[in-house]
C-alpha cells in the first residue's frame, strides 16, 4: 500500500548516507528538507516527491500534513517505566536537604520501589504502566526501553520483563526488554553480596536468556550499588547467554566503568555526570552511545553531564529522559530537551539527532530506525508547527500531532 504523506512545511531526515549514527559535528547536519512529500510504502520510506507533484502520483492514500513537520519517530533509550507505588517522601526530604544516597543508605532509595513492584500483581503492573506508554506515544515515541530491576529476587524480576514482553506484544510501538536485576543488592541480600550474584548469574540469566525476555543486560556501577568488579563477572555471564549490554556509570563516582563498556564492547554508557575527560577522550575514539540524562541532574539537583565536551571529542550522544520513580519522575520528553540544550548546552539540532538516530544506535536498532531514510521503517512523529525550533522553545509543551509506526497512523492528537 502506498501512502503520501503531503505538504509538509519540513521533514527533518537526520539523514546518515547509511551510517546510522551521528558523532561530534555531525550532530548538527538533521538533513532538512523544504517543500518535499513523503512517500510510504507498507511499513518502509519509499521516496521523497516534490510537493507539486503528489496531485500526479498514484496512491492509495494521501494524508495531509500542511503546516507540519516530520521527524522520525522518537525513540527513548532509557526508562524505569515499569514500577509501582510512589517516591513523592523522598522528593520531599531531599527538598529538606537529603541527598539522593543517604536516602538509599536508610533503606529508601530503589527498595522503597521494590517493595511496591514485589506487592504488586502482574495485572496490576499492566494496568499501571499501560497509561505510561500510551503517553510516550502520543509524545511521538515508536520505541520505548523498558528495564526490570525493581523485583530484585528471580519471581519479580521474571514477573517484570514478563510484564514488558505483554505490553510490546499489545502495542504497536517497539518496547526492548533490558534486564537491570544489577540495580542494587535487596534488603535480603545487603550482607551477603556473593549469594545474590550467584542468584542473578546462575537462576536469573539463564531463564531470561532462554525465554528470550531481555534484549539487554544493564547494571549500576556505584558505591551504593555494584562495584566493577561485580559488575564485570555478570556482564561477561550476561554476553556468554547472548544479551548485549548497557551500564549505568560515573553519575556520582567515577569508578573505571567506562573501561569495563569499553572492553565488553556495550551498546551504551549512561549516566556520566562525573565523567573525566581522560575518559570523555575514550568514548570519543568508540563505538560507544553515551546516553545523557538531564531530567536526572535537573529532578536530583546535581551537576549536568558534560555534553558539549563529549560533542567536542567527536562522542556519539544520545537523550534519554530516564523516566523513574525516584531520580528523574519526569516522562515529558520536550521538557528533557529543553533542559538539554539551556543547561547542556546543546543545540536544537544536537537534541533531535540525539532523541533520534543516536537513541537507536544505543538500543541497536539505527539500521531500520531513527532517521527517515529510503529503505528504513516508516516510523514517524509529525509535530503541530512550521519551525522545528518550536519543539524546544515551547518548553514542556508536547506538539506532537500524529505518530506513525510501520507506515500506520496510531495516533493523532484532539
Amino acid at each position: 500500500m502506498l501512502k503520501v504523506f503531503s505538504n509538509p512545511t519540513q521533514i527533518v531526515t537526520v539523514n546518515t548516507s547509511g551510517k546510522n549514527y551521528k558523532r561530534g559535528k555531525e550532530h548538527n547536519d538533521i538533513g532538512l528538507l523544504s517543500g518535499y512529500s513523503l512517500v510510504v510504502e507498507d511499513d518502509i520510506i519509499k521516496d521523497f516527491i516534490p510537493n507539486t507533484s503528489v496531485k500526479n502520483y498514484e496512491t492509495d492514500e494521501i494524508i495531509d500534513v500542511k503546516d507540519k513537520i516530520i521527524l522520525p519517530g522518537l525513540i527513548d533509550c532509557h526508562t524505569h517505566t515499569a514500577f509501582a507505588g510512589t517516591r513523592s517522601d523522598e522528593f520531599r526530604d531531599r527538598l529538606k536537604g537529603k541527598t539522593y544516597e543517604e536516602i538509599a543508605k536508610t533503606g529508601g532509595g530503589i527498595n522503597k520501589t521494590v517493595a511496591a513492584v514485589r506487592r504488586a500483581s502482574t495485572e496490576e503492573l499492566i494496568n499501571t504502566i499501560s497509561p505510561r506508554i500510551d503517553y510516550f506515544i502520543s509524545q511521538g515515541v515508536t520505541s520505548l526501553e523498558i528495564k526490570s530491576g525493581y523485583g530484585l529476587d528471580f519471581e519479580n524480576e521474571v514477573k517484570m520483563l514478563k510484564v514488558i514482553s505483554f505490553l510490546n506484544s499489545n502495542y504497536e510501538i517497539d518496547i526492548i526488554p533490558t534486564f537491570l536485576g544489577a540495580h542494587t543488592f535487596p534488603p535480603e541480600a545487603r550482607d551477603n553480596h556473593r549469594a545474590y550474584i550467584d542468584l542473578i548469574e546462575n537462576d536469573m540469566l539463564l531463564y531470561i536468556a532462554h525465554n528470550d525476555l531481555a534484549k539487554f543486560c544493564d547494571g549500576f556501577c556505584e558505591a551504593t550499588a555494584f562495584s566493577l568488579t561485580e559488575l564485570e563477572e555478570i556482564f561477561r555471564k550476561a554476553k556468554s547467554h547472548g544479551l548485549a549490554i548497557k551500564i549505568h556509570t560515573d553519575q556520582f563516582r567515577n569508578l573505571g566503568g567506562i573501561d569495563l563498556a569499553l572492553n565488553l564492547k556495550a551498546a551504551s554508557a549512561d549516566h556520566l555526570e562525573v565523567v573525566d575527560d581522560e575518559d570523555i577522550k575514550k568514548l570519543g575514539n568508540s563505538e560507544i552511545a553515551c546516553v545523557l540524562l538531564p531530567g536526572t541532574s535537573f529532578f536530583l539537583n546535581v551537576p549536568y553531564a558534560p555534553a558539549r565536551k563529549l560533542i567536542d571529542n567527536n562522542a556519539i550522544l544520545a537523550l534519554s529522559t530516564d523516566y523513574n520513580p525516584g531520580s528523574s519522575n519526569i516522562s515529558n520528553i520536550n521538557l528533557i530537551m529543553s533542559i538539554a540544550a539551556l543547561k547542556m548546552k546543546m543545540t536544537i539540532e544536537e537534541t533531535i539527532s540525539a532523541f533520534t538516530i543516536n537513541a537507536a544506535k544505543a538500543l541497536m536498532i539505527s539500521e531500520d530506525k531513527g532517521s527517515i531514510e529510503i529503505g528504513k521503517k516508516a516510523d514517524l512523529a509529525i509535530f503541530n508547527t512550521n519551525d522545528y525550533a518550536d519543539i524546544v522553545y515551547n518548553v514542556g509543551r508536547n506538539m506532537n500531532y500524529m505518530t506513525v509506526k510501520n507506515g500506520n497512523v496510531i495516533y493523532i492528537a484532539d
